[in-house]
């Protein structure tokens, strides 16, 4: 039988070292299931996607596109140039051994090529590859932006989950705090294109430096600054006894980051000049900026707090933080100055300051504040049918006219009733239907029915871009 020398081919394949191939293997697995009559039922597939990620449907989607645009027109609009690079990345990208939460959270493995990479859980670290790998080719000052998708395997709260996408904006070349302000307008731009106000939104600032001169003044040696501002942040989530270990480790006394925490409760500049002394540069530094702010218009939405300090071992300067007024969320943005992260893969000094925006947090934020549109409705414009099969050849070219004129229109591509079709038109929020029936084609027209409006009028084939022209 068929059955035999599928089976005896195989083991004399097997027999000779030769390698069999899949079709084979597969035709043999098929009969050996079917032997018995009846084959065993396949368990149900599981519909959820993997815990802490999105599945993304068409309204899910316009919602997304939306949100993309928003980002890139802003963008756009302050001259950036937008990058992008590739998801999976080396994983010595991102261990920088500073006690960083993201260390901890990567989604990393081993490939088949024995090369330890990971997903990336941010976007900045490809960006200094990218701008070490032209090393000194690219013209400087740099202002790009992407809008990448990473992957962090973090404990999931509302507007967290461990994939999300996230509008980076970076600029390079820049000493001074102009790229810091020139950043935040931005955000601010876009907080105000999507109808969010200085009374929903705040942005938090400070600046590294205040912690490195109090550090400084504690004789903690330069080397321990980046570690001891990752602990810092930590505090606004644990209680210090948490991470006494942690301070141990570093050689820190516990009166070190009481003092530090005394510090950091002081919430305005006045008050941090006290603190620091009238040569502070720290302090020169933030009234610097917040002139700067003045100039641009969106001081109102800035606030001095010296507990910012961001949980990346990377910065170095002014840091700051958008979160919601209401305390009900999360950090919404954050970013700030990051000039010896290029130092860290081996490149030369570069400053550089950046910010990162994630989709989720934005989003509920819109929710809230009922200012996110609606976005049920597909935003196509016109539905083509034929009124019978054997002008569907016609409908075909109806629509075709309709689009090179500009317009997103949608076929009906099998036989339906007129009502399925005026509920379908419905359904996917179109303005138009147009009918291609028998009599009107005979005289070289169409039915067109405004689904707004109830009205139905005729309109000649040949004249179908005038009439979109005219709406």
């Amino acid at each position: 039988s068929g059955r035999t020398v599928v089976s005896s081919t195989i083991n004399q394949m097997a027999a000779e070292g030769g390698r069999v191939s899949s079709a084979v293997q597969d035709k043999d697995t098929l009969a050996k299931s079917s032997a018995g009559g009846k084959r065993k039922s396949q368990p149900k597939l599981d519909t959820n996607p993997p815990k802490g990620t999105r599945d993304f449907y068409p309204e899910d989607m316009r919602l997304r596109s939306w949100l993309f645009d928003q980002w890139r027109e802003v963008a756009k609009t302050f001259a950036f140039s937008e990058y992008d690079a590739p998801v999976l990345e080396s994983e010595s990208l991102y261990t920088r051994k500073a006690g960083e939460e993201v260390t901890q959270q990567l989604y990393n493995f081993v490939d088949k090529g024995d090369r330890a990479v990971a997903l990336r859980p941010e976007m900045t670290p490809s960006l200094a590859r990218m701008v070490m790998a032209k090393s000194g080719g690219l013209q400087m000052p740099l202002k790009w932006f992407s809008i990448p998708q990473c992957w962090r395997y973090e404990r999931m709260t509302r507007g967290r989950r461990r994939e999300h996408f996230q509008w980076n904006m970076d600029v390079w070349g820049i000493q001074g705090v102009e790229a810091e302000a020139e950043l935040i307008a931005a955000m601010v731009t876009f907080f105000e294109r999507v109808g969010i106000t200085s009374q929903d939104v705040g942005i938090k600032v400070n600046s590294r430096l205040v912690i490195g001169e109090v550090l400084a003044e504690l004789g903690i040696p330069q080397e321990k600054f980046a570690a001891t501002c990752v602990l810092v942040d930590k505090l606004e989530k644990v209680p210090l006894d948490a991470i006494q270990g942690d301070l141990e480790e570093l050689g820190l006394d516990r009166s070190v980051v009481e003092r530090l925490t005394e510090v950091l409760t002081n919430k305005s500049i006045e008050s941090i000049r006290a603190v620091l002394g009238e040569d502070s540069e720290a302090v020169k530094q933030l009234e610097t900026f917040m002139d700067l702010c003045e100039a641009y218009g969106i001081v109102d939405w800035i606030l001095f707090d010296a507990s910012v300090v961001r949980g990346l071992a990377y910065y170095t300067g002014i840091v700051f933080e958008a979160f919601d007024r209401k305390g009900e969320l999360r950090a919404i943005a954050g970013g700030g100055r990051y000039d010896k992260l290029l130092e860290t893969f081996g490149g030369a000094p570069t400053p550089a300051a950046g910010f990162g925006f994630g989709d989720a947090v934005i989003v509920e934020l819109l929710k809230e504040r009922n200012v996110l549109p609606s976005f049920k409705e597909s935003g196509f414009d016109t539905v083509v049918f034929a009124f019978s099969k054997d002008l569907y050849a016609a409908s075909i070219g109806v629509a075709s006219k309709l689009r090179a004129a500009g317009q997103n229109v949608d076929v009906v591509l099998e036989q339906k009733k007129t009502k399925w079709v005026f509920k379908h038109a419905d359904r996917l929020g179109a303005k138009h239907c147009v009918i291609v029936a028998p009599s009107e084609y005979e005289n070289g027209e169409v039915s067109i029915k405004d689904l707004t409006e109830g009205k139905q009028s005729t309109v000649k084939i040949e004249e179908l871009d005038n009439w979109v022209n005219s709406l």
